[in-house]
């Protein structure tokens, strides 16, 4: 997919949608998963703390209990990240007593940290413990009197917390990046399925282009359907409109024929200057009339979807003829087709095109005539194919002055050297229909001496 492609930017934009969803959905599942993994710890820390709570409770007055019914063995050893503590506040001194596991140094108070103070008196939050331990602790303040107050705090070592939660989270960045391939899978699939038609689509528009068509066919998405109709009612207007303009111009060209010949007739009869004068005139005016027929004969062919041909056989075969008709001056014609070439267009104006500028060659070349023929590949596969068919003669040639003013407007339809026979319409009728058909045609030096005639035309499809 090209970076400038429809299908790129929808590919692009789906991945991107789908990467900050399931990110954002992550997020929000882990963040879930460790509140909720946290609020099952301090259930469990609750249940210590309720037990020594009512152990405390139920002591003598100023004294420490020894909760006995815990249950838990890591409570006995040193250090094991579970602990608990009971701290006597009231009266004169500070009394604690703990775990087996809590070291001579103490637990920290979740009172001296910013932790919040929850209904109950109940505190929760993080602290540092023994060797920097990670510690979730409970804390709640048990008052029994105003020298009986007692501060029970119950700790669990928060690793098993970050063990659960980082489990999960590997689970998790597991099952979206599965899901996120899919997510890519899918609206890959997407992306090629539903342009499928676009593609369709511009493959018609290739073979009309090429001429294997006249018209886009098959069936189509109803979102692209109203397209195709249009595409198609454009080239049939477009048509209709080539055909109209050609009927006014024959119209109009036959119109003028009737008072031509009227012209013509009444000047034959006398033999003076003006009547020559008349005479030139509408000898020119008919050789206009002639060449503008031509050029709309040649608009409307180029303009309607033609035919693929093969270029090779009509080169040989205007060769051939161009050969039998200068036979008697023993000229050397050779031919070499490169490639394999295909043209876009009509057999008879190709054949017009190609027999002008053979037979200009032969008329001019002393004793040698080359034709070769080869295609030019263009350095991007998106832009148009063109081939190119080389005509050159060991004649005299023309200046640079002479193949520009042979080329301009203005001059076509005049010979520069009257000796040779011809009306000097056929080098106009090269160019304008190389014109039409999106060609060109240049004259240069050729490499045998004489003239070089370059005929560039599009090449269809192989």
């Amino acid at each position: 997919m090209r970076a400038s492609s429809l299908a790129r930017r929808l590919f692009l934009t789906a991945t991107a949608v789908s990467v900050v969803v399931l990110l954002v959905s992550g997020f929000i599942l882990s963040s879930l998963y460790r509140a909720s993994v946290e609020r099952a710890f301090d259930r469990r820390l609750n249940v210590y703390l309720k037990t020594i709570v009512a152990d405390v409770a139920s002591s003598p007055s100023g004294s420490l209990p020894e909760p006995a019914a815990l249950g838990e063995p890591l409570f006995e050893m040193s250090q094991s990240g579970w602990y608990w503590q009971i701290t006597h506040i009231g009266g004169d001194k500070q009394e604690a007593r703990h775990s087996r596991s809590v070291p001579a140094t103490g637990l920290p108070m979740l009172e001296d940290s910013s932790s919040v103070l929850r209904t109950g008196g109940l505190r929760e939050g993080y602290v540092s413990g023994p060797e920097n331990q990670s510690l979730r602790v409970v804390e709640r303040m048990v008052d029994l009197g105003e020298s009986d107050r007692y501060l029970v705090t119950v700790a669990g070592n928060a690793n098993e917390i970050d063990d659960e939660s980082e489990d999960f989270n590997d689970a998790l960045l597991l099952t979206f990046g599965t899901l996120g391939v899919a997510f890519v899978a899918t609206a890959w699939f997407q992306v090629r399925f539903g342009l499928r038609p676009l593609t369709r689509i511009s493959d018609a528009l290739a073979a009309i282009r090429s001429g294997r068509s006249e018209r886009l066919e098959g069936k189509f998405p109803e979102e692209i359907a109203p397209l195709a109709r249009e595409v198609n009612a454009l080239m049939e207007s477009n048509r209709e409109v080539v055909d109209r303009a050609r009927t006014h111009v024959g119209n109009l060209a036959h119109a003028l024929k009737t008072p031509l010949s009227v012209l013509l007739n009444e000047a034959s009869g006398r033999d003076d200057t003006i009547a020559d004068k008349v005479r030139e005139q509408v000898e020119a005016m008919r050789e206009q009339v002639q060449h503008h027929l031509e050029r709309a004969r040649l608009a409307a062919r180029a303009a309607v979807i033609g035919t693929v041909i093969d270029v090779t056989p009509v080169v040989t075969a205007v060769v051939r003829t161009m050969a039998k008709i200068h036979r008697e001056r023993g000229l050397a014609i050779d031919t070499r087709i490169v490639d394999e070439v295909k043209f876009h267009g009509e057999r008879q104006d190709l054949e017009e095109m190609l027999g002008n500028l053979v037979d200009n060659a032969c008329k001019w070349a002393t004793s040698r005539v080359d034709v070769e023929a080869f295609v030019e590949r263009p350095e991007r596969t998106t832009e148009r194919v063109f081939f190119h068919v080389l005509i050159d003669d060991d004649g005299p040639g023309l200046s640079p002055d002479a193949r520009q003013e042979v080329l301009s407007r203005g001059h076509r339809g005049r010979r520069l050297d009257e000796s040779k026979p011809g009306s000097g319409l056929g080098l106009s009728i090269v160019v304008d229909l190389a014109v039409l058909y999106g060609g060109r045609l240049e004259l240069g030096t050729s490499p045998i001496g004489g003239l070089r005639a370059e005929l560039v035309l599009p090449a269809a499809p192989a």
